[in-house]
């Protein structure tokens, strides 16, 4: 299926690259993000957390979105301890970090190989000894709390600190043009989602659409399972690595 349009749904400043990366492989992407991200409206709790970094034996980050706004509320004369970890699950969160200054000795991520997400990140990580060791973990207002029940269960004092905020997005006229098309010929899409979030929010945006004929990439099965709620037809657990995404269209193409 030459004509497969990709739609992108991811936050819009991690939607956008994701969308020049796959239009460079030859396909047809479009960004639809379906979830904003906003900033905190007290940041007087980020601002006490870097006080407490040195003491962190790990400050855990679950997306890039993370890492950008606690550092864009680091208070002056601030600086990111050597002796205290950077936890990413990802490249995009890595490459976050590395642009805030951390060296790599300081970023803790999962094994090559391994995927993208908490789960394999604690495989690197459960050898450590976490008994009475603090953890701080950067996230939005709410999120997945399976890493740090792993990390209590070990021993460690785990905090959360809210550094941004998630919400439902507010199309504009492009993007509600862009999701009538879609719902108009969903055999024609394929949907990339990295978050359940996501998924919950189409269902909102376009209540009582049949998705079955559609195509969606998930970044995790849980993700995958979401979206098959959903009523998508065609769901494929994928690698976060660009090279699989493009390997997975192309896949659809092939068959479709």
């Amino acid at each position: 299926m030459d004509d497969l349009r990709v739609i992108v749904t991811r936050p819009l400043m991690q939607a956008l690259p994701w969308v020049e990366l796959l239009r460079e492989a030859g396909i047809d992407a479009q960004a639809l993000p379906l979830i904003d991200i906003e900033p905190v409206d007290d940041p007087s709790a980020v601002h006490a957390a870097w006080g407490r970094v040195a003491a962190a034996e790990l400050v855990m980050f679950v997306s890039a979105n993370a890492v950008q706004h606690f550092f864009a509320l680091r208070p002056d004369g601030s600086t990111w301890p050597l002796s205290t970890l950077a936890g990413s699950t990802g490249p995009g969160t890595t490459a976050a970090l590395q642009q805030a200054g951390l060296p790599a000795a300081c970023i803790a991520e999962p094994l090559p190989g391994s995927s993208f997400d908490s789960e394999s990140l604690w495989a690197r990580l459960k050898a450590r000894s976490w008994h009475d060791r603090r953890v701080m973990i950067v996230r939005g207002e709410d999120g997945r709390d399976w890493l740090a029940e792993q990390l209590r269960e070990a021993g460690a004092v785990v905090e959360h600190v809210a550094a941004y905020r998630r919400v439902a997005p507010a199309p504009d006229n492009a993007a509600r043009d862009l999701l009538a098309a879609a719902a108009a010929a969903p055999a024609r899409h394929c949907w990339l989602f990295t978050s359940s979030e996501a998924v919950g929010h189409l269902c909102t945006l376009a209540p009582g659409v049949d998705w079955a004929p559609a195509h969606a990439l998930a970044s995790h099965l849980r993700i995958a399972q979401s979206a098959r709620q959903a009523g998508f037809g065609d769901v494929r657990l994928v690698d976060a690595r660009p090279a699989a995404v493009v390997e997975a269209i192309q896949q659809i193409r092939g068959h479709s």
